[in-house]
């Protein structure tokens, strides 16, 4: 088969995206990737020469009685007719959107040349993209269950959220923490905000290693419009290392022993995999606050700990820390219950794009 796959705008998008090209190879499809022109899109695109990434002049949807609505469907019209090209051009057999403003044209030409066509959302409460693509699809796929009841008229199946090859095998501790100048024998916390940013984010981590026990350690991914604050206050904190992007993600989590971040649904997937005991801090602005809603599903299974970013102060933050990681029972009992919720489907998408040629 060949398949489009449109999954730029996000890592939350790409990543997921990256992980089912991986699939669609190992099986002997070709997948060719649909991403957005944004800088996130073009930076990660760029570790993986192996695929075949295509550009367009997606925009984000705005609001409908937005003055840029007029710009936004001058672009969907440009967007739409080179998908169809596209689709033409590599003989494309299924179409598959994982979410946000980059699945709109591909969906809609998809549509038009009656290709099979797909929408695979991560989240716990859907992208207004996705539920508004719904209505042109064949199938609805869901990374988690609570996002089945915003699509009661669409056929649609929760198989979980894609994972990347390259997370399900981690080099050694050892190895990893001389990659970052850390010591093995500490405590290690990963820090990361994910590519929503992560300001006040950053200033509760910088707080909170301040007061931590010399025994503790941060390797803190600060994101690149940020990291210069935060690589400049870090230097005065001992046992904290600022880095402004982390292209080797498998390496960071290798050191971890508890990971304080936002819950996007690939790093949620990432770490139910891996098995990670997490302080859950959503992203406050985020769209329907969809990413607390990912937390909760974790955090009442007792498979995370859940602080809003409001609530949470570097005193609190380091105390909830320092006490998670001197309760070891509590730290398996987290770990465990996350590993539980772990489901690996990009088998299981593949196999419901081949059933639709079939």
């Amino acid at each position: 088969m060949n398949v489009l796959i449109a999954c730029g705008g996000t890592g939350g998008h790409l990543f997921p995206g990256i992980a089912l090209a991986e699939e669609l190879v190992k099986r002997g499809h070709t997948p060719y990737l649909v991403v957005s022109e944004k800088k996130v899109d073009q930076e990660a695109s760029a570790k993986y020469p192996q695929y075949t990434f295509i550009t367009q002049p997606s925009r984000p949807k705005p609001a409908t009685t937005s003055p840029k609505m007029i710009g936004f469907i001058l672009s969907l019209f440009k967007v739409t007719r080179l998908s169809k090209q596209l689709i033409r051009k590599h003989k494309i057999d299924a179409v598959i959107g994982m979410g946000g403003f980059t699945c709109f044209g591909p969906v809609f030409a998809g549509k038009s040349l009656k290709v099979p066509t797909f929408l695979h959302d991560s989240n716990a409460v859907p992208g207004k993209s996705n539920r508004f693509l719904s209505q042109y699809v064949n199938q609805v796929l869901l990374g988690l269950e609570p996002a089945k009841q915003y699509f009661p008229k669409v056929d649609c199946k929760v198989v979980g959220t894609p994972l990347r090859d390259e997370m399900k095998t981690l080099p050694s501790r050892e190895e990893a923490c001389a990659k970052y100048g850390l010591a093995a024998d500490k405590f290690n916390i990963l820090v990361f905000g994910g590519s929503q940013g992560a300001q006040q984010l950053n200033t509760l981590v910088l707080g909170a290693a301040q007061r931590a026990s010399e025994n503790i350690q941060f390797l803190h991914v600060a994101g690149s419009f940020d990291y210069d604050r935060v690589a400049a206050e870090g230097a005065e904190i001992p046992n904290h290392v600022a880095l402004a992007f982390c292209d080797d993600m498998p390496s960071a989590y290798a050191v971890a022993d508890v990971v304080v971040c936002r819950s996007g649904a690939s790093s949620m997937t990432e770490l139910s995999y891996l098995g990670l005991p997490s302080i859950l801090v959503p992203y406050p602005i985020a769209a329907d606050d969809h990413q607390t809603k990912n937390a909760l599903a974790f955090s009442e299974k007792g498979a995370a700990l859940l602080y809003q970013e409001r609530d949470l102060s570097p005193e609190l933050l380091e105390t909830v820390i320092s006490e998670l990681l001197v309760d070891f029972d509590k730290r398996h009992m987290l770990s465990r219950n996350i590993k539980a919720l772990s489901q690996d489907p990009a088998g299981t998408i593949c196999d419901l794009i081949e059933q639709s040629l079939s």
